[in-house]
């Protein structure tokens, strides 16, 4: 039905993100097409039959699907009476080898990667949160390059780790993204976040995320308003600041900065 369909898409500012598609489809079919890109997919409602290698396929909510670029594909709703809603994320060619793309045509769904591609999809819907979609990237394309259910190795470099925590600090309001933090650091982004972690126990994203908190409670306790702290934060605007201040504090930005005045009160 055509009320039934919509479409949106997007350039999110994440590095290596070609474009973000989220459609709903009722009786559209896709002709045979290839992407410069790999394409990478969650159905979140019915599914897709589609043809890949010359094989007849399903996707549905219990797989992520991937797409590599260069290779013919089509799709369809696998029951016009239901349609489907999916999510797209076109990635830039350079996202994985090209020498992958014979494995993924052989196994292009992935029921042990969905949990990790739905959380970078709700990141590239998320306004300010560009770092920990570019992070999740990282290790998604570790993930999808290793064979399924194998583990991907710590790195250790605590040189390395300290070099890019101390770039995070003096970028800690305007931000850096993994893949210049690489070129300056002369380090792969997958390698830098590894050994991030493994010094940290935290991904980049996430560190910077608790360090722009602790800015802002400075800057709130020094009687800056939320709105402004937001900005003077690094965060992309107050609801941003509220969201993250509530998962580490457990309360809202106003209510840290008067709890000092009713202390006083008290």
């Amino acid at each position: 039905m055509a009320h039934d369909t919509w479409m949106r898409a997007w350039r999110p500012r994440v590095p290596g993100v070609r474009e973000v598609l989220h459609a709903r489809m009722t009786d559209h079919a896709y002709p045979a097409h290839a992407h410069a890109d790999w394409a990478l997919m969650l159905v979140d409602e019915g599914a897709v039959s589609y043809d890949l290698g010359g094989r007849a396929r399903i996707a549905d909510r219990s797989r992520a699907t991937l797409l590599p670029p260069g290779v013919a594909h089509d799709g369809r709703a696998a029951s016009r009476a239901d349609g489907f809603r999916k999510r797209v994320a076109y990635l830039d060619a350079s996202w994985l080898s090209a020498t992958l793309a014979g494995a993924v045509v052989d196994r292009p769904d992935r029921d042990d990667l969905v949990a990790e591609t739905r959380m970078l999809h709700r990141a590239l819907a998320t306004p300010g949160a560009e770092l920990a979609a570019e992070g999740m990237l990282v290790e998604l394309s570790g993930r999808f390059a290793a064979s399924p259910g194998a583990a991907i190795a710590s790195v250790r470099d605590p040189a390395l780790a300290l070099r890019l925590r101390d770039l995070l600090e003096d970028r800690l309001v305007d931000g850096v993204p993994l893949a210049e933090a690489g070129r300056l650091l002369g380090a792969h982004p997958a390698h830098l976040s590894r050994s991030f972690s493994a010094a940290f126990g935290i991904p980049p994203h996430r560190y910077v995320t608790g360090r722009r908190v602790d800015l802002a409670r400075r800057l709130l306790l020094g009687g800056h308003p939320p709105g402004e702290v937001a900005a003077a934060a690094g965060f992309h605007d107050q609801a941003h600041l509220t969201r993250h201040f509530r998962r580490v504090l457990g309360t809202t930005p106003a209510r840290f900065a008067g709890s000092g005045a009713r202390a006083t009160r008290a």
